[in-house]
């Protein structure tokens, strides 16, 4: 009966004991923090991340993960729910991606910003974005595809039929620098004479420059003195005010002409036609009767119908 006794008493302890390192264990191991839940959604791998993963903002520890899996509302996206502590700035800037703890496997969240981003109040789920090593797995296969496809041109350009036709180029390429040499040794002795060339051109250019130089001087100086003779006649009181006012004295003079020196020529004209008819009147009748110098002009004879008049005889 004591072994028993005995025994109950130590089972009864061990288990008293158990419960107490147990207890004190949730106690020590507790998370009284205030923590907000926040949804992370992508198109990444979640190997390696496992519940109570942990969650970190700038590599700093500040929550843990609840919950993976797939999105409902896009099946191609995955799921993954966290729990950081409320005083973590969680901004739109946000974004998650997945670290992994040296060559263990073991995955955990690690929380970044966007410096381009304002960092405003987040408006649903923060963007879960594929890590380094997940671009480099995803794009290892095409990497892969790509060097297999340059060993394949590097074997056929290392074919025998390849390898004829590329020693044949080397042999081009080799007759072709040697004429290229003989090419630089006749231009080292030709050059002398074609600096000599250069020389007398642009001392001719220089010649040329300086003779357009001074035609341009000279007609800048012709420009200059048209610009003033023109400038001197459009003056006031100058040559074209002056051939204005001469004008003007035309105009007068002929209307002055016109109304009053005209007609005083017309009427000395009249005049001087009656002078003429009668001088050749007095021509005629000396002409015919010369007496009538001394005895005067015969009264004229009567005319039919008048008295004294005698018909005169066939």
């Amino acid at each position: 009966m004591e072994n028993k006794s005995h025994a109950l008493a130590a089972g009864t302890f061990v288990l008293l004991l158990t419960a107490l390192l147990v207890s004190a264990a949730i106690w020590l191991t507790r998370d009284d923090r205030a923590l907000h839940q926040f949804d992370l959604v992508g198109q990444v791998n979640l190997s390696g991340l496992q519940p109570q993963s942990g969650v970190r903002f700038h590599g700093v520890p500040v929550g843990k993960v609840i919950a993976m899996g797939l999105d409902p509302q896009d099946h191609r996206q995955v799921l993954v729910t966290i729990a950081v502590d409320d005083q973590v700035p969680i901004s739109a800037a946000t974004f998650a991606t997945l670290g992994y703890l040296g060559v263990t496997g073991l995955a955990f969240v690690q929380l970044d910003e966007q410096a381009e981003v304002a960092p405003t109040a987040l408006q649903g789920r923060i963007p879960l974005r594929p890590a380094l090593m997940s671009k480099l797995s995803d794009q290892g296969e095409r990497l892969l595809g790509q060097i297999e496809q340059a060993t394949q041109r590097i074997n056929q350009l290392l074919a025998p039929d390849k390898q004829q036709a590329l020693m044949s180029a080397v042999g081009h390429v080799g007759q072709a620098a040697a004429e290229l040499q003989q090419l630089s040794a006749q231009a080292r002795h030709s050059l002398p004479e074609l600096a000599q060339n250069g020389r007398d051109t642009l001392a001719t250019l220089k010649a040329t420059s300086l003779r357009v130089a001074d035609s341009a001087d000279e007609a800048r100086a012709s420009a200059r003195a048209f610009r003033q003779v023109t400038e001197r006649m459009a003056a006031p009181a100058g040559t074209l005010d002056q051939l204005d006012r001469g004008a003007q004295m035309l105009v007068g003079t002929g209307q002055v002409l016109r109304s009053d020196t005209l007609p005083r020529i017309d009427q000395a004209v009249a005049q001087i036609t009656r002078t003429t008819q009668q001088l050749g009147e007095l021509s005629q009748t000396l002409t015919d009767q010369p007496q009538a110098v001394l005895l005067g002009k015969p009264a004229a004879r009567p005319g039919p119908g008048e008295p004294g008049f005698v018909a005169s005889q066939p």
